[in-house]
């Protein structure tokens, strides 16, 4: 009776990571449901000989394993495959650090579920335990054909290496190049000698039978991927407040972008719900001005998720006297000492930032630069410049020509007149102004020209240099 009880929670808990664990990619409308392929590590060392309460090891994990497979012979959107090690060299005269070997390649349930069954029932524990060569031969072991997959493998083992290599490594490198998702790692009576394999994955300690569906449980809550989470941006008061932005979820070991959403309050005034697949650490990366990232995000199977991220933020808005007679006006927004700009925002616009102190160089002419400027919570901001005045400049011919204004007996750079042409039209700030010019044709400094003028808010002033 136990060995069946024991059948039905692993039953229960492989069903759910093989069939129920793309429901979270299904509700997501913008993205097809991937592929899953499972590869199935399974420990024939000579120690599997071991009882294990009631019988040993060895023929209890294959009898549950086995019948297992049969349910899965129909099952849709997923591969298996089977891997072992131990099996195929004994101890004597001397253990083989490279016995593993593919024994079933992944592939549809209909074509791999037999092959699987009939290796297990042929396997015998032999050998050593080379878990780092096996996870590291486990990466080929997956098709790269192009589709998009979830690939998962699940240890199960009673064993730790045996052969001087690193595991956690391996794993982690498979995980980072993106081969692979997070292993499960079911150890069954270890004893508590597990250090080594609980950093290759999810590690689950069966010590006894009896905990053993306590065990499967909680590997259904890893597995489930339908799980719900919601982003609070606080404010300053820690209040999740603030929406109304993009948001980016990376993968933290590849970085490879997983999801991304506009952050949206539901109608009850709450941060709506997000679907997020639990298998996967994260980097949250909320696009405000600067953006802010959280990264280590982990996500509990099974609950609902809260992940808290402070983000306060105010306005700056940015507007000029009167009618402007710029065609666009940009300003270039940077945070109070620093030189990265954080964003360029037009003249007329209202934008939103991170609360906080900010430098901004306005690309007028001549420039306007502004220092810590302060963005409050929730608060707007407004900087206005006067209205500006237009320039008409008349030359008797081409040559070279510079503009500049007047500030406290100091003349400061605006532009370079155009040297092609005799005319144009150049939009100022109000102030004082002198113009420096010479003909193309003078060969002599004496004919430079020199011109002064004053510019009024919303003024129209010609200058002839003849």
């Amino acid at each position: 009776m136990l060995k069946k009880h024991l059948f039905r929670s692993l039953l229960l808990v492989l069903a759910v990571i093989c069939l129920g664990g793309n429901r979270g990619y299904a509700q997501q409308q913008t993205q097809p449901q991937p592929l899953t392929r499972i590869l199935f590590v399974f420990d024939a060392s000579f120690s599997m000989y071991g009882t294990w309460q009631t019988g040993r090891k060895m023929d209890i994990a294959k009898s549950l394993l086995s019948k297992f497979l049969d349910s899965l012979r129909t099952a849709q959107n997923i591969e298996l495959g089977l891997r072992c090690y131990g099996h195929q060299y004994s101890l004597q005269p001397q253990r083989n650090c490279e016995d593993t070997r593919l024994e079933v390649p992944i592939s549809k349930p209909s074509v791999s579920v037999p092959q699987m069954k009939q290796k297990l029932e042929g396997i015998v524990p032999r050998g050593t335990t080379p878990i780092a060569y096996t996870l590291e031969k486990c990466g080929a072991d997956f098709p790269k054909d192009g589709k998009t997959t979830r690939n998962i493998i699940i240890l199960i083992t009673d064993g730790i290496e045996e052969c001087n290599g690193d595991p956690c490594a391996i794993s982690l490198a498979l995980q980072s190049q993106g081969i692979t998702l997070k292993p499960f790692v079911i150890g069954v009576g270890l004893n508590g000698n597990y250090e080594s394999l609980a950093c290759i994955g999810r590690f689950y300690d069966v010590s006894t039978e009896q905990t053993f569906t306590n065990v499967l449980n909680i590997v259904v809550s890893q597995a489930l991927n339908n799980t719900t989470c919601q982003v609070n941006l606080l404010d300053q008061a820690s209040r999740p407040s603030e929406t109304d932005v993009a948001m980016t979820f990376y993968d933290q070991q590849t970085g490879a972008i997983r999801y991304s959403y506009m952050h949206t309050m539901n109608n009850r005034g709450l941060p709506d719900t997000v679907i997020l697949d639990p298998l996967s650490t994260y980097k949250l990366v909320v696009h405000t001005i600067p953006q802010v990232v959280k990264e280590n995000i982990t996500i509990t199977p099974g609950k609902h998720n809260v992940i808290a991220v402070d983000a306060p933020q105010g306005f700056l808005n940015l507007q000029m006297a009167g009618v402007s007679n710029y065609d666009r006006l940009p300003c270039i927004v940077r945070k109070a000492g620093q030189m990265q700009t954080v964003n360029v925002q037009e003249f007329g616009r209202l934008e939103k930032y991170i609360v906080g102190k900010y430098d901004l160089e306005i690309l007028s002419n001549p420039r306007i630069y502004m220092y810590n400027v302060d963005v409050g919570q929730s608060k707007t901001t407004l900087i206005q410049i006067p209205q500006a005045g237009m320039l008409t400049l008349f030359k008797p011919s081409e040559g070279p020509g510079q503009l500049f204004v007047e500030e406290k007996n100091e003349l400061r750079f605006v532009c370079n007149l155009n040297s092609k042409q005799t005319n144009e039209s150049i939009v100022l700030q109000p102030g004082n102004y002198r113009i420096v010019y010479r003909p193309v044709s003078a060969r002599e400094t004496v004919y430079t020209i020199e011109r002064r003028f004053k510019v009024e808010p919303g003024g129209q002033i010609t200058v002839k240099l003849f």
